[in-house]
């Protein structure tokens, strides 16, 4: 039987490409684009920033390092459900550099995006629920994501295409380790996801060798991370891409939070119509799946990432404060809101109705108790995912509001989103000045 590597390369180039599908991949390109500007300008992004000029040096893998990783900083990049990966933050930078550096055209790098999103994502579907308690996604499935995207840039052959994949997937790493202690090593997942899959396109387009069977061999990737893996999500055929099955994130937080945040924002319109205040708040319930509470049942998170990792902080904050911006996450609001008293009102629990239906449906059920009323509200679908998209208009609100939280001019912003979402398919790709 061929290898999982060879079916791979066969799908994608098998697979039509509708002007449909390069619409989404623009407004996906979009949103990346803000995160990416937001990322930069954080405590975490100029560091970032420091080590590259101080110790990095200048170079295609350097900066698409850089770039990646801080495209992962605030907590808005794009998430996709059945792999649990943050394609854009990988994909994105791979494809914008190398095409700059290739001299390549607006058409080829979305053709190269569109099916680094989509290994990436089958990469992620096949690893299975063991492999997420203990390894982050986009880093381990991020590596051939971003190989894959360099690969049509190269225009590798088949036998290059699976030398790419062995080269990339023998490179795979990243832990979830850091989030016991909110460390700034999530950020370097994805810097290192997309710079290793570049590289290992690179050296397969010399010829450089990779394993065939870097999935299935008794070696390999599965083998090594997989207690439950399923290979045959890699090559399943289907109808359209997943990059359409990528969720956007309205809110600057972690995912898993984010159907609690919907919940909490509508019971606070019901509380306001009401006319109760949130001071007369007895106690709430956030009722979710299993997965959820493992990564962000922290009711006393002390920095900016460990709150955007809780979701009493981010319940509450909603209930309080309404929509969650990037500043309620720091500096002063993040004191204030850290100390609410409704996060000590704060229960949480799953429950199986929940559990069964992640990762297909990530859902919550929040319950809000005051002296004399009981308001809840319960959500399957959380805003931004595809069942309940975010509008063109909340899509363009969304990357205004993080051009501005990184101090661009709005001038600069406006040119760069219409450059991307109306710029004829032949331009080429610019360089992307964010300052």
């Amino acid at each position: 039987m061929e290898s999982i590597s060879r079916q791979l390369y066969r799908l994608l180039q098998n697979k039509p490409v509708s002007k449909d599908a390069l619409k989404d991949t623009r407004l996906f390109m979009l949103d990346w684009a803000g995160c990416f500007a937001g990322g930069k300008a954080t405590h975490q992004g100029e560091i970032l920033s420091t080590y590259h000029t101080k110790w990095a040096g200048e170079g295609l893998l350097q900066s698409v390092f850089l770039m990646a990783a801080q495209s992962h900083i605030t907590e808005t990049d794009d998430l996709h459900r059945g792999s649990v990966t943050h394609p854009a933050c990988v994909v994105f930078p791979v494809a914008w550099q190398l095409s700059l550096f290739l001299k390549k055209n607006l058409h080829d790098c979305l053709i190269a995006s569109l099916q680094g999103y989509e290994v990436m994502c089958r990469v992620g579907e096949a690893v299975g629920p063991g492999h997420y308690k203990i390894f982050h996604n986009t880093a381990t499935a991020g590596v051939y994501g971003a190989a894959a995207a360099a690969s049509v840039l190269l225009q590798l052959s088949e036998d290059q295409f699976v030398w790419a994949m062995g080269n990339a997937g023998t490179q795979a790493a990243g832990l979830w380790q850091f989030n016991e202690d909110a460390s700034m090593s999530k950020h370097l997942h994805a810097g290192h996801a997309a710079e290793a899959g570049l590289k290992a396109a690179l050296m397969a387009a010399e010829n450089f060798t990779g394993t065939e069977k870097i999935f299935e061999g008794e070696k390999g990737f599965f083998t090594a991370f997989c207690s439950d893996p399923a290979p045959l999500a890699v090559t399943k055929p289907s109808d359209g891409w997943k990059l359409s099955e990528t969720s956007i994130k309205p809110y600057p937080s972690c995912r898993h939070t984010h159907p609690a945040i919907d919940a909490a924002l509508q019971i606070r319109g019901q509380m306001k119509s009401a006319g109760v205040q949130p001071e007369s708040v007895e106690a709430i319930e956030i009722v979710t799946y299993e997965t959820a509470l493992r990564f962000t049942d922290n009711p006393g998170p002390e920095s900016t990432f460990a709150a955007k990792f809780s979701i009493q902080y981010c319940v509450c904050l909603a209930l309080e404060k309404g929509f969650p911006m990037l500043p309620h996450f720091e500096g002063d609001e993040l004191r204030e809101n850290r100390s609410s008293i409704l996060i000590s009102k704060t229960l949480v629990r799953s429950e199986e109705r929940f559990n069964k239906s992640y990762p297909k449906n990530w859902g919550a059920h929040v319950l809000v108790k005051t002296a004399g009323s009981t308001f809840e509200a319960e959500i399957e679908s959380a805003k931004g995912d595809p069942e309940n998209p975010l509008s063109n208009e909340e899509m363009l609100k969304k990357y205004a509001g993080l051009m501005a939280y990184a101090g661009i001019k709005k001038s600069i912003s406006e040119d760069l989103s219409i450059w991307i979402l109306e710029a004829d398919d032949s331009t080429l790709i610019p360089e992307l000045n964010i300052k």
